[in-house]
């Protein structure tokens, strides 16, 4: 009888805790959507729509604005960086660059540059993992040294963006990182720029950009493409000749979110 009521317990025990564990999904998301064209915005469909609505996440901003969200992703130094700091700020436009552990590490003055300039640092993860694939405490811990890091090289003490690494994010991930008061940015617009041996020429990242910018657009290019540093004067020039502004995150929460900035750099 001993036996049975020990073995009823816990099943019971083990049932409770499933059911807490999976209170909050951490079934795997990988980033996706229908790509805008002819200036009308990308998709994603009501499904992502709702899960990012849920968790204060976005990727993309008013479709009757023509605002452009420029974000950069920075695993890595590949020397084309200070190009595109020289073009953002030669054209004063405004950006975020996400990085990662490695990234700090290897390029601390290259990082002071982005904030003494007027950009945004966001986290991308220390090492770079499937947050999806890591405990609760793992992630926290990747999430506070790129935080850390950051202010400790430069003037930029807090943090609120988080682009999940690959593009993966679970329901679970959203909530942590909210947690840990942090905003999930993905993006609506963006193409296979990262590949460094398969550079096609500054033409195939400006035909790529333009064929899919839409108002709000979120573009999420890497900096490690020589196509992007080459391309981006010319980008920017021609959509702001389009009628197109270019604005920060910061001013992405102020207006859509009615949010103040967390990451104005404090002396």
């Amino acid at each position: 009888m001993k036996k049975w009521s020990m073995i009823v317990t816990v099943f019971l025990l083990t049932f409770i805790g499933s059911i807490t564990a999976g209170a909050v999904s951490n079934f795997p998301v990988h980033w996706g959507f229908n790509k805008g064209k002819n200036e009308q915005q990308a998709d994603a469909g009501k499904k992502y729509d709702e899960l990012l609505q849920k968790y204060d996440a976005f990727y993309k901003g008013n479709p009757n604005d023509k605002v452009l969200y420029i974000t950069f992703d920075n695993g890595y130094e590949n020397g084309f960086t200070p190009k595109v700091l020289n073009t953002l700020k030669k054209e004063k436009v405004p950006a975020i660059f996400f990085v990662t552990g490695h990234y700090l590490e290897s390029q601390p003055e290259l990082v002071k540059r982005m904030v003494n300039e007027g950009h945004i640092v966001g986290n991308h993860s220390w090492s770079h993992p499937d947050l999806t694939q890591v405990s609760d405490e793992k992630l926290r811990e990747e999430l506070k040294k790129v935080k850390d890091e950051t202010a400790r090289i430069t003037k930029q003490r807090q943090m609120r963006y988080l682009r999940p690494p690959r593009g993966i994010l679970s329901e679970r991930t959203m909530q942590l990182a909210n947690e840990e008061g942090y905003t999930h940015v993905l993006w609506s617009l963006a193409f296979k720029d990262w590949m460094v041996d398969q550079q096609k020429g500054w033409k195939y990242s400006y035909d790529n950009i333009m064929a899919q910018v839409h108002p709000g657009a979120v573009i999420l290019l890497h900096t490690v493409s020589k196509d992007n540093a080459d391309a981006l004067e010319k980008v920017i020039k021609d959509l702001k000749a389009k009628g197109y502004t270019f604005k920060s995150l910061d001013d992405f929460m102020i207006k859509e979110k009615g949010k103040k900035p967390l990451n104005t750099p404090s002396e």
